[in-house]
């Protein structure tokens, strides 16, 4: 089964709780979720392969380790998704990027597709699935599927907070796929948000409420 990875970093818990504080404003918020995406980020990347390749320094030859093996792929969620780009840019600056738009209908708590556009060469790389809020799972599920579909065959979903249900879902659904979290939170409730949650991450990020 895929594992849960709750990274505890101090530096990321000390961001998510200005990011959970309602005064924190969308600015701020930006800010905070990108810093915490690019430390995010090298916890999804610590066991990639490496290999031996021949360089010379300055002052000598030497064998050293350089990244081996499928080339990287960033796959937001959209709309929040889209939040935590760019801290992982910063760390895989070549990585190709896609998108898949869905959005929870308010009366099902389902999600609905609108859009999908993927690197052509989906099925050849490692993929990063990004959306900060992991709450009924279902939206992360369907994006799942959706790649699996493209060909792909190693995903990591990356999220900010997560509620139980969702992630039981996810490792329920694709028992393949690990799940990199800041946060296991206590429950979703009766309109499915995470409590105690930040609120709507799409409406922080974006101003919009």
């Amino acid at each position: 089964m895929g594992k849960l990875h709750i990274i505890d970093h101090p530096l990321i818990q000390h961001k998510l709780t200005i990011m959970r504080d309602k005064n924190t404003g969308s600015k701020d918020f930006r800010e905070l979720l990108e810093e915490i995406a690019l430390l995010l980020g090298y916890e999804v990347t610590r066991d990639f392969p490496l290999e031996d390749v021949e360089i010379e320094t300055p002052l000598e030859k030497m064998t050293a380790k350089t990244i081996s093996g499928k080339k990287v792929a960033i796959v937001p969620i959209l709309r929040a998704g889209i939040g935590m780009i760019d801290g992982l840019v910063q760390l895989l600056p070549v990585a190709r990027i896609g998108h898949i738009g869905l959005y929870r209908d308010e009366t099902t708590h389902k999600p609905v597709v609108y859009y999908c556009k993927l690197p052509s060469d989906i099925d050849q790389r490692f993929v990063i699935l990004t959306d900060p809020m992991l709450a009924t799972g279902g939206s992360a599920c369907d994006a799942i599927s959706m790649l699996k579909e493209s060909g792909c065959t190693n995903i990591r979903l990356m999220c900010l907070v997560s509620a139980p249900e969702g992630v039981e879902k996810v490792q329920a659904m694709h028992p393949d796929v690990d799940i990199y979290t800041c946060a296991l939170d206590r429950c979703l409730d009766e309109n499915c948000y995470i409590r105690p949650g930040l609120g709507d991450a799409g409406d922080r990020i974006f101003g919009t409420k």
